[in-house]
C-alpha cells in the first residue's frame, strides 16, 4: 500500500471521513460556565481542527453525577445542547465530522463537584488513590458509595438521554467512554467491582452494564453511528484487573451485534508507555473486532502511516499533537514540522495555548 493511506478517506460505519487522522478526546477544562455549558472559545477550538477525519470531543458528562473535574462540559441540559450545537455547526461548516464522547466518571470525583455535596458513585465503595481538580487545586478523590441495584436503570437512562441530546446537538455520532478507569471501566474490573449481584463477580456480570449502555445508546442512534473506547491494559485512575485478557476478549467478542462505527483502543498505558505487560495482546483483540479499528497512544507520523499501511489499524487517533497543531492532518501529509504544545496551558485558562497555535498557512504568511 502507498504511504498516503493514512490520508485517504474511510467510512466509520455511516460516518464518512476525509482521512484517517482522528482527533482523540482531550480534556481542556475550558467550559468555565458553572453549569458546564460549551462557550464560543470552544467553538473556535473545534472549528480550527475540522481537518481531522473525525473529531472525538473531550469527555462530556452525561449527568451532574457524572462530573469529576472542574470546568468540563456536559450534555444533560438544554443550555449545554445549545452550546454544543454551535460547535457542531462550526465544524460542519468547515467540512469536518464530529462525535461526542459520553462520560460518567464514577468514583473519580470529589464531593465538591457532586450535586448537593454527595458522595460519588461507583460499582463498589472502594476509593481510587488518585487526585482530581476541584477548580482551585488538585485534591484526593472522595470515597465513593456503591450504586444500589435499583439505581442502575437510572444510570442507563442517563446515557440514553445524553445520546438523545447529542443527536439534538447535531453530532455525527457518539463514542461511549469505557476506558481510563471511569465508571464503565470500574464495573469491568475486579479491582474496583466487588459486587455480589448480577453486575459483579463473573466476567459476564461485570460487563453487563457496558452492554446495557450500548443497548440504550445504539437504540437512539441506530447502527454504525456509535463508537466505543477501551483501555484494556492501562491502570489509569487506579484501575486494575487480575486477568484483563479474558475480560476484554469477552467484551470485544460481545460487540458484534451492535454494528459499531468503530472501536477506539488505548494501546498500553493511557498517556504513557505502550510496552505494558499484556499490551502486545492488543493485536489479538483487534482481530476479534469486525469493524473499523482506531489505534491510540504514542503514534507519530511514521508509526501512524505504518499502522494503516500494514492493516494493524484502520485509522490513528492523535492527542497532544492536535493541541498544538490545529491543522495536524495537513502537517503530517506534508511531513511539515510540528508545533510543540505547552503543558502549562493544557487545562483551564483562556485562548492562550488553546486557540492561538499557528497553522502552516499562517506561518507561511508571517
Amino acid at each position: 500500500m502507498a504511504q498516503t493511506d493514512l490520508f485517504t478517506p474511510i467510512s466509520f460505519g455511516r460516518i464518512e471521513a476525509a482521512n484517517r487522522v482522528i482527533m482523540a478526546p482531550l480534556t481542556r477544562n475550558r467550559a468555565q460556565d458553572p453549569d458546564g455549558v460549551p462557550n464560543d472559545l470552544m467553538v473556535d477550538y473545534y472549528r480550527q481542527r475540522a481537518g481531522a477525519g473525525v473529531i472525538i470531543t473531550e469527555a462530556t458528562q452525561i449527568s451532574p453525577e457524572g462530573k469529576g473535574y472542574a470546568w468540563t462540559p456536559g450534555i444533560h441540559s438544554d443550555a449545554q445542547v445549545a452550546g454544543w450545537k454551535k460547535i457542531t455547526d462550526a465544524v460542519h461548516e468547515a467540512g469536518g465530522k464530529i462525535v461526542l464522547q459520553l462520560w460518567h466518571v464514577g468514583r473519580i470525583s470529589h464531593v465538591s463537584l457532586q450535586p448537593d455535596g454527595q458522595k460519588p458513585v461507583a460499582p463498589s465503595a472502594i476509593a481510587a488513590e488518585v487526585q482530581t481538580f476541584d477548580g482551585t487545586q488538585m485534591v484526593d478523590v472522595s470515597e465513593p458509595r456503591a450504586l444500589e441495584r435499583e439505581e442502575i436503570p437510572r444510570v442507563i437512562a442517563d446515557y440514553r438521554k445524553a445520546a438523545e441530546n447529542a443527536k439534538a446537538a447535531g453530532f455525527d455520532g457518539v463514542e461511549v467512554h469505557a476506558a481510563n478507569g471511569y465508571l464503565l471501566d470500574q464495573f469491568l474490573r475486579d479491582g474496583s467491582n466487588t459486587r455480589d449481584d448480577d453486575y459483579g463477580g463473573s466476567i459476564e456480570n461485570r460487563t453487563r452494564l457496558l452492554f446495557d449502555v450500548l443497548d440504550a445508546v445504539t437504540d437512539v442512534w441506530g447502527p454504525h453511528l456509535v463508537g466505543l473506547r477501551l483501555s484494556p491494559f492501562s491502570n489509569a485512575n487506579g484501575i486494575s484487573d487480575s486477568d484483563p485478557m479474558p475480560l476484554f476478549r469477552h467484551v470485544v467478542e460481545g460487540l458484534a451485534p451492535y454494528d459499531l462505527a468503530f472501536l477506539h483502543m488505548v494501546e498500553g498505558q493511557t498517556g504513557g508507555s505502550r510496552d505494558l505487560e499484556g499490551a502486545n495482546s492488543i493485536a489479538d483483540l483487534r482481530k476479534l473486532f469486525r469493524g473499523a479499528y482506531i489505534a491510540n497512544n504514542g503514534y507519530d507520523r511514521e508509526k501512524g502511516i505504518e499502522a494503516v499501511a500494514s492493516g494493524a489499524a484502520d485509522a490513528v487517533a492523535y492527542g497532544r499533537p492536535f493541541i498544538a497543531n490545529p491543522d495536524l492532518p495537513e502537517r503530517l501529509k506534508q511531513d511539515a514540522p510540528l508545533n510543540d504544545p505547552d503543558p502549562a496551558t493544557f487545562y483551564g485558562g483562556g485562548a492562550e495555548g488553546y486557540t492561538d497555535y499557528p497553522t502552516l498557512n499562517a506561518e507561511k504568511a508571517a
